[in-house]
């Protein structure tokens, strides 16, 4: 990363007024930057597993209705296969997420660990939220240092506990909200 990929990226991209910003700085490797490729990493194969399996799950006479009815297979994925699985691929885009939100380790060794003033470039070292806790955590000798860090983890636990809201309330949406379903006795 720091010797290839972040200088052409700060060569092609930097030049250009608003996305220059987001590669300002020296290109070090332990940065914001890797580890961002290093979360997609991690969580593409959760997000393509869980993702192929709900793809699987589709009936075959969803698939075969459309074929019988003289669709070729792309018309068939994207109108038969991918509406019916859309809410379980969106399940699976939020386990990702759920999963890069919880790492701690392995952004924590690629990152830099440090806590720096917070720049707009994605060269930069950071910390992480995760990282902070599981490195600051044996050295919190007074009580003031140790509620600054149980006052993380509590910031941690309420952004996780918006994107489960978040991710509900997108699911619900997309398989439909309360069309087609019963609601008190009566058909909606």
């Amino acid at each position: 990363m720091r010797s290839t990929v972040e200088p052409a990226l700060k060569g092609a991209l930097g030049p250009i007024p608003v996305i220059g910003g987001l590669f300002q700085g020296p290109a070090i490797g332990k940065d914001l930057f890797t580890g961002g490729v290093i979360l997609a990493i991690m969580i593409t194969p959760t997000i393509m597993a869980v993702s192929r399996e709900i793809i699987l799950a589709v009936p075959p006479a969803q698939r075969e209705g459309m074929l019988a009815v003289g669709a070729t297979r792309w018309e068939t994925i994207r109108t038969a296969v991918l509406p019916y699985a859309r809410s379980g691929i969106a399940g699976a885009a939020i386990l990702g997420l759920a999963r890069a939100l919880g790492e701690t380790m392995a952004v924590t060794m690629v990152i830099g660990n440090a806590s720096r003033a917070v720049t707009g470039s994605l060269l930069t070292p950071g910390y992480t939220m995760a990282s902070a806790i599981a490195n600051q955590f044996t050295e919190a000798d007074t009580p003031v240092y140790f509620s600054a860090i149980v006052e993380v983890a509590l910031v941690l636990l309420l952004v996780s506990a918006v994107v489960n809201i978040v991710a509900r309330l997108l699911i619900w949406q997309i398989q439909g909200g309360l069309s087609g379903r019963a609601l008190g006795g009566v058909r909606v």
